[in-house]
Parts: structure tokens; sequence; C-alpha cells
């Protein structure tokens, strides 16, 4: 008979048992996963709330909102380098305190050495501000008064762009952030900082691209003999406009003056706001146009309207333009005008105020010939002549057949003093539409005849 095997266990009984060391072992590493893994969900819950922020303020103020939560504290500040105007915006703190902030010094502020020195990783931790002699004299005092017990900063920064701002954030005891949080801190300022570079990039071009625009109208208005003019232009923001609008007041050589609005489409069928820029730029050729017409050809209003469609087409093949081109005699009162697909101005009378009917006609640049009669109209002393783009009458009403009826009654409503004054009217009719939420540009050119 063979002999049997002894039994496993025989031969391992005499070895230690060392599953309690592999368990502990594993249970340590899953504690530390776990806690990584929880990490990186805060961390990715909170970027995407920063992807989702809108505009500059809007990314300024969620940086300070997630580091506050991430930190642990309750108030924070947070500002721009001279690349970003050096905005302050604040969490918890209102416009007194961020003002006494600002009177720290920058060595020894809340931002100390934190926005000069690119391609840095460093941070400021100062966890006593009442006895940390790093805070510096005038931070101490300031922290006592708003009750600021410790301060953690962190810059904004991106190794292409150098120092973009910074960010601290403050507790109202002493107190230090544990260096987990921090970590996790700094991780996501690392990324905002790269949101918050495109983000000074945009509003940068975006005030170049403001600037454009306003620089192609006119800075001032003539001042003749018999006639007082007042103007308003609100150009709708680049990103939620695809034309461009102008208005303009020529005097002639003759003491005549040429008065004009009008809009400027954008880059053909189905153009959206990216064409806005390209739009104002060929706003401002075709304004210049109209000005040299207006001097060889001003006391002829469809000639003058004539003249600028034959060059918006042979120049400008893919844009459309409205356009009114009034020509005023101010010692006569007589105006002689022409609209090409443009809103009606309004005569505002001692008894009301009534639309001068131009004839309909299309928009420049719409069909292969452009032509319609002009409309002679005589004014009476004290009458004010109001023209304006179709944008303000569409913040008048929900229609653009209704915001001009309303508008019209605006001015008609308006009492004697405003419609004696043209700026005082403009204002008047700019109350009424509401400056904001427009998606086309506002103009608003007035006349008033002594």
């Amino acid at each position: 008979m063979t002999d049997a095997k002894p039994p496993a266990a025989a031969t391992t009984a005499v070895l230690p048992d060392l599953g309690f060391l592999a368990t502990s072992g594993t249970a340590d590493l899953q504690d530390r996963l776990a806690g990584q893994l929880s990490d990186l969900t805060v961390l990715q819950e909170h970027t995407e709330l920063l992807t989702r922020a809108r505009g500059l303020a809007g990314t300024l103020a969620a940086v300070l909102a997630s580091g506050a939560a991430l930190l642990g504290a309750r108030r924070g500040l947070i500002t721009t380098t001279a690349r970003g105007a050096g905005r302050p915006v604040g969490l918890g703190l209102d416009r007194a305190e961020l003002g006494a902030l600002e009177t720290v010094p920058a060595e020894h502020g809340p931002f100390a050495g934190l926005l000069s020195h690119p391609g840095e990783p460093g941070q400021l931790l100062i966890t006593d501000l009442a006895e940390d002699p790093a805070a510096g004299p005038r931070f101490r005092e300031v922290a006592g008064q708003l009750g600021l017990g410790a301060c953690f900063a962190l810059p904004l920064a991106t190794p292409e762009d150098g120092p973009l701002g910074a960010a601290a954030w403050f507790y109202d005891e002493p107190a230090e952030p544990d260096p987990g949080r921090r970590l996790l801190a700094r991780r996501y300022c690392e990324f905002a900082a790269q949101l918050l570079a495109r983000q000074l990039d945009q509003e940068r071009a975006e005030q170049q691209a403001e600037a454009l625009r306003r620089g192609l109208l006119p800075d001032r208005l003539p001042v003749g003999a018999g006639l007082r003019m007042a103007a308003r232009h609100l150009p709708a923001a680049l990103d939620r406009s695809a034309g461009s609008d102008w208005y303009d007041a020529i005097p002639l050589p003759d003491g005549t003056f040429g008065l004009t609005v009008g809009s400027v489409a954008g880059d053909g069928l189905g153009a959206g706001p990216g064409s806005a820029p390209g739009a104002a730029a060929a706003m401002g050729r075709v304004r210049a146009a109209l000005r040299a017409y207006a001097v060889l050809e001003g006391e002829d209003p469809v000639s003058v309207l004539g003249d600028l469609e034959l060059l918006l087409k042979t120049t400008e093949p893919a844009r459309t333009a409205t356009a009114l081109y009034a020509w005023v005699q101010p010692e006569e009162r007589r105006i002689t005008l022409a609209g090409a697909g443009h809103c009606p101005p309004v005569l505002v009378t001692r008894q009301g105020a009534e639309f001068v009917e131009t004839s309909l006609s299309a928009p420049l640049g719409m069909l292969s010939c452009w032509e319609a009669p002009g409309v002679e109209i005589e004014a009476a002393p004290g009458d004010v002549l109001v023209l304006y783009t179709e944008g303000l009458a569409r913040r008048c009403g929900p229609t653009l057949h209704a915001g001009q009826n309303a508008l019209r009654r605006a001015a008609a409503d308006a009492p004697r003093e405003v419609r004696a004054d043209p700026d005082r009217l403009c204002a008047h009719l700019l109350a009424v539409a509401g400056a904001d939420g427009g998606t086309d540009d506002l103009v608003l050119l007035a006349a008033r005849f002594d």
C-alpha cells in the first residue's frame, strides 16, 4: 500500500500568519486611493463650474468661490495685473472693505511677491495676521479692522503669459489650511490661470474693437446758426451684433448740413456675431464715402444714396446697408431727404410728433439698381427732426412697427422743456427704449430748428 502524503496544512502550520499585514496594507492603500479619488472628484466639480462661468467677471467670481470652498475659507480677494486693468474682486467683502485692503502696500499685502515673479510657483501663507511680522504694519492694522485672522494666497500665472493675477483667501481666526487643501487649491489655480489668460485676451480684443467702432464715428457735432444737434450711439456687444450703425452731421460749403444715419449688415446671408468687427470696418468705409458724396452733391439726397449704393455693390458685394440722408437748410428750415430701406424719421412739433414718410425702397446693395424719389418738408421754429436706426425702434416695442410707433408717442409725450432741448430729448428717448439688452446697435440723431 502506498503511503499517503501528509496534508498540506502540516507543512504550513509552522509559518507565521501574515494575513493581517496584507489586509492592513491593502486597507491603507485603498484609503489613500479613495482620498485621491475624492479629491479629483471635488477638483473636477469646481473646474466644471469654472468652465461654465460667463465673461471675465464671472471667471474671477468663480475662482474666488471655488477657492474658498476648497480651502475652507469664508472671504477672499482676487486681482489681475495691468494686463487685466488691475481690477479687484471680493468675496464676502463690501466696497469699503475692498478699499481698505487696497491701501495695504503691495510688498506686504495679501499678494506680496505673487504678481512680479514669473515662472515661480510661490504662495503666501500668514497663519496669524495679528502676530506675524511678515504681514507688515498696515496689513495687520487692516486685518484687525476687518476681523481677518489668517491669509493664504496663490498666483494665477501661466508659463506663456507670466503673472496674470493672484487670489487670496482669508480666515476669521488664525489658521493654516492642511497640505492637501493647499495642493487642491494650487491645482485649481493652475487650471484657472489658463482660462483667465484666454478671457483677458478676449476682453482686450473686444476693448480694441470697441474703441475702433467708436473712433469711426464723429467725436463732436458741428455748430451752425439756426440748428442745434445732439446724438447718441450705443453699440451692441460684439458677441451679439452682426452689423454696425453710423450717424453723421456734415457741414457743407454753403452753410447747409447733411444729416445721415444708417446700418451696414454683416458678411452676407447668415452672418452671425463673428462678423461684427468686419461690419464695423465696412461701416467706416461707407460713412467716409458718404461724406465725400455729400460735399459733392449734398443738396440731392437721391444722388448721394445712389452713388453710395454703386460703391457698396462694387467694393462690398457681400453686404447690404440701410441709410437715410437729409439735406438741411437751417435758415429756410427746409429738409430734403431720401431713405433706403430705413426707418422713417420723426418730426417733433408743438402739436406732437409725426413720421416723415420716405418712399418705400429696398436697402442698398439688395437689388440690381436702387432708386427712390426724395421728400421735401418745411419745419417750424422749435421743431426737432429725429433720425434713428432700427436698433432704437426694436428696443421700444416687441416688433419693429410697434417700436416705431412707441418711439413716436414717446417723443410726442415728452415735456415741452425736453422737446426744446435736443440733448434732453435724446436722453428721454433712450430712457424709454432702455439701454441694455439689444442685439443691434442703437443710433439717435436729433436736430432742432431755432
